[in-house]
């Protein structure tokens, strides 16, 4: 029946004030009301229906796509959107376009890259999206290798201009967003090349196609790479291939504000320093962890609600049967997700945090903190994202055979989320970078040069090398000291095992790709120990409402303690907790899991997610999840007509035996 709230009983177990909730999940008041206004506007326009996107064909899901685009932009500025409610608005109409990456990638890149006089004359056309662009930096041969790529740009001071060329096919611009069919410029990544002298790898601004009919220009040759994985998904995308034949630019469409070339093509660096561009780095990959917060909350809130709603055996005398989630396996599985994008929405924000203090010390020229920035947004960019990617795959599965429907939102979600695992920077690439600042922090350790941020800890490796963990009882694995100290020290012992192992080596690099899978769990175990610290941090602050601190409280500790269950072998071959200390933290998890259950369906709609949003069946508001499922069934293409086409051809004949045999 519609209108009724199947879930009603489960909101009534709420042991906190939900609607609190809903503004720390949203960052501040301000930041709810934007959030809930704009996802209302979204959802109550029916221009942005996407219930239909995994049945349409790619040209007619790109062209649905297009038309979206344009009219989310057509009532931006129709409703005078500010700049944060225009952000807000294309990530509730939830469709990967062309316009993600103008936004996200084309115009920062010139904004951090780009001289005075360039912001000047590019941003104002982005801005209108007089041009649209994308960020052409990954070919077909190099993606993580960004100083192996091979597209030329060969300064010609005849005429004062760059010579754009692709020599080789491995040199083909391949994947950059937006390319495929729609962009009009690009951000291109290309060796700079200045009378015979190669300077690596810089960005310039290149007319792609025509401002008047869209026809590429001479010399390009662009086009889609093609389907990817997933019904709709993110082949509403047009992922592009792009080659150079010899293109010529003015000299200025260069990226000057680090690296110049004169005209009389000296090259030369600016009195900006290069570090600035770190800084776009750090805010890309922190909106990427914010993402990961975004997209494993609605994998947790579909896979919660259908949870409460599914009832599977268990009935006692022709009574209901057991909700699924009063499963003991099922809690153990999904509960540990729930604190997870609680535990990845605070790091995100602290993130943000961090962006603003980097940006405020490279404008004072102060650099101290910078690498371990860099190490710290590239390790939790991978964290985050793989464990969002894995979490979501794990909803599926935790919504049994209906979370394979593509009407669970589920399969989509994730066909969607997996690029991020990949993009700005591989996973496993990225935690052997932090692996190797954490090897450099662990040689600086005797020289008196203190350890910052977040590897302050490593400070006290002394006594994290020796100390034994006090826990006694169950219980003690409540206290966030102890939590924190086995985390510590943990980290401190692999990162210096690792480089205990590292010296024994005569060539560094060779052992550095020796032992690349340990470095790999020690940046792993440094990374975790971030977002546990970062939620407990979060706990310290000022938090209102009844009991939400509380429960905040209990999936900060679900979440580490669920880490510390995962990863028993670390905590146990390094001596930081003993057998039976690991099994008390097993107890204990277990208890918690009694105290997630009558606050889970609020714990998710704290997240606030409109149906439109969410996407889901399964995941309904209102828990009316078999009448709909029923309904979108009739609504396929197949069910048009009783009789299948192919029928008269290819079936009948096979009934009737009528088929016609070669003989041979």
């Amino acid at each position: 029946m519609d209108g009724v709230d199947y879930l009603a009983d489960e909101r009534s177990k709420a042991q906190f004030d939900v609607d609190e909730l809903k503004i720390v999940w949203a960052g501040s008041p301000h930041a709810f009301e934007v959030s809930d206004r704009i996802s209302r506007l979204v959802a109550s326009d029916p221009a942005f229906r996407k219930d239909n996107r995994p049945m349409l064909g790619r040209k007619e899901l790109f062209k649905n796509t297009l038309r979206k685009a344009t009219y989310a932009w057509k009532r931006i500025i129709e409703l005078r959107l500010s700049e944060e409610e225009a952000s807000k608005l294309r990530f509730y109409v939830d469709e990967p376009a062309f316009t993600d990456l103008h936004w996200g990638m084309f115009v920062p890149a010139i904004k951090g890259q780009g001289t005075d006089e360039q912001q000047q004359k590019w941003l104002p056309l982005a801005y209108k999206m007089q041009i649209i662009g994308c960020y052409a930096q990954t070919e077909l041969g190099h993606g993580s290798n960004v100083q192996g790529l091979e597209t030329t740009a060969t300064f010609d001071p005849q005429t004062d201009e760059f010579i754009i060329h692709s020599p080789t096919l491995t040199s083909s611009k391949w994947w950059p967003g937006g390319l495929g069919k729609i962009s009009t410029h690009g951000v291109v990544y290309a060796r700079l090349i200045t009378d015979g002298q190669d300077h690596g790898v810089h960005g310039f601004i290149v007319q792609l196609r025509s401002l008047d009919d869209h026809s590429s220009l001479p010399g390009i040759t662009v086009g889609d790479i093609g389907m990817k994985f997933g019904n709709g998904a993110y082949n509403t995308m047009d992922n592009g291939v792009l080659r150079f034949d010899h293109v010529r630019i003015p000299r200025d469409q260069m990226l000057m504000r680090v690296f110049q070339v004169t005209r009389e093509g000296k090259v030369k660096q600016s009195n900006v320093p290069r570090q600035l561009v770190y800084g776009t780095m750090v805010y890309v990959r922190q909106t990427i962890v914010a993402d990961a917060s975004c997209a494993i909350s609605r994998a947790v809130c579909i896979a919660t609600r259908y949870s409460a709603v599914r009832r599977q055996f268990g009935s006692q005398n022709g009574g209901a049967e057991t909700q699924v989630i009063d499963y003991k396996t099922q809690q153990n599985r999904l509960f540990p997700l729930l604190a997870s994008a609680y535990a990845f929405r605070f790091v995100g924000e602290w993130l943000k945090w961090l962006y603003t203090d980097v940006t405020q010390r490279l404008q004072a020229n102060d650099f101290s903190t910078l690498p371990e920035a860099h190490a710290c947004t590239a390790g939790l960019k991978s964290l985050t994202t793989s464990a969002t990617a894995d979490a979501i795959e794990e909803c599926r599965k935790l919504c049994g055979g209906h979370g394979y429907l593509c009407t669970s939102g589920l399969p989509e979600l994730f066909a969607v989320y997996v690029p991020a695992c990949t993009y700005e920077g591989d996973n496993i690439v990225l935690l052997l970078q932090v692996a190797r600042f954490l090897m450099k922090t662990v040689s600086q350790l005797g020289s008196g040069k203190k350890p910052v941020g977040t590897t302050a800890y490593m400070g006290r490796a002394e006594h994290l090398l020796q100390c034994q963990c006090d826990v006694q009882r169950a219980e003690d694995w409540l206290k966030p000291s102890a939590i924190l100290e086995a985390f510590e020290a943990r980290a401190t012992r692999m990162s210096v095992a690792c480089a205990h192992n590292l010296s024994k080596f005569k060539n560094h690099e060779e052992g550095f790709l020796e032992l690349q899978a340990d470095l790999v769990e020690a940046a792993v175990a440094h990374c975790q120990l971030i977002v546990v610290s970062k939620f407990i941090e979060k706990l310290q602050q000022d938090i209102p409402g009844k009991g939400v601190k509380q429960v905040l409280g209990v999936l900060c500790n679900v979440y580490a303690l669920n880490i510390l269950h995962k990863h028993l072998g670390d905590f146990l071959s390094t001596g930081c907790i003993t057998p039976k200390q690991g099994s008390f933290a097993s107890e204990q998890l277990r208890s918690l899991y009694s105290q997630v259950r009558p606050n889970a369906i609020a714990l998710v709609d704290a997240f606030n997610y409109t149906d439109h949003y969410l996407g889901s069946v399964l995941g309904r508001f209102d828990g009316n999840v078999y009448p709909k499922l029923y309904e979108e069934a009739w609504k396929d293409p197949l069910n048009d007509t009783v009789v299948p086409d192919g029928y008269h051809e290819y079936i009948r004949p096979l009934l009737k035996q009528q088929l016609r045999i070669a003989r041979l």
